[in-house]
């Protein structure tokens, strides 16, 4: 990324796994800056991605990772028959909606990640062809996956950023720049 997570404080693992997770999340908030609703459901290349989509889909996990590190059934049951779905905003989803619902999700995930008492506490994988049976993961293993599903999801929206409009994740960072400095600038 383009994007710099300073070092964590000594011994700050849990903070370290956290800030790389949000830097790979600003990444594809920062695909989505300035796009229209139409835009974020466009899909310009064929592999089938949308800025929404992608979007939706890595709410969608990282809500679905917390429901099974705390032993839960995730919000919304995936399989084969609507895995797809999970990739596509429906007619009343909006960015917004979604950035807003994920920024509920990160700072559940935070609370989770920052409150277990070792990164070393498991819970067990479900019951799934491609999860090893009576599998079980870590906290920290939890952290690391998110990491890098979210990283391999933001370049994906990378290239659908600039397959879009021809804007860079250079430009983009700059853009969020100009946003943050705006928004703090006191009205006359």
């Amino acid at each position: 990324m383009v994007t710099h997570v300073g070092a964590e404080a000594p011994g700050d693992e849990r903070g370290a796994l956290l800030a790389f997770l949000e830097e790979q999340r600003g990444g594809i908030r920062r695909a989505l800056l300035g796009v229209t609703e139409e835009q974020a459901r466009t899909r310009p290349s064929a592999s089938g991605l949308s800025l929404g989509g992608l979007l939706k889909h890595v709410a969608e996990v990282e809500q679905a990772w917390q429901a099974r590190a705390r032993q839960e059934p995730p919000a919304v049951h995936r399989d084969q028959s609507n895995w797809q779905e999970c990739f596509e905003l429906t007619d009343d989803e909006t960015v917004a909606g979604q950035l807003a619902y994920w920024a509920e999700l990160a700072a559940e995930t935070e609370k989770l990640i920052r409150s277990a008492p070792s990164l070393d506490d498991t819970f067990p994988l479900p019951s799934a062809p491609w999860f090893p049976p009576d599998g079980a993961v870590s906290l920290r293993w939890l952290c690391l996956h998110l990491i890098r599903e979210t990283a391999r999801h933001a370049g994906h929206a990378d290239i659908i950023r600039e397959s879009l409009d021809g804007k860079t994740a250079f430009e983009l960072v700059a853009l969020e720049e100009e946003q943050q400095a705006e928004s703090q600038q006191p009205e006359s």
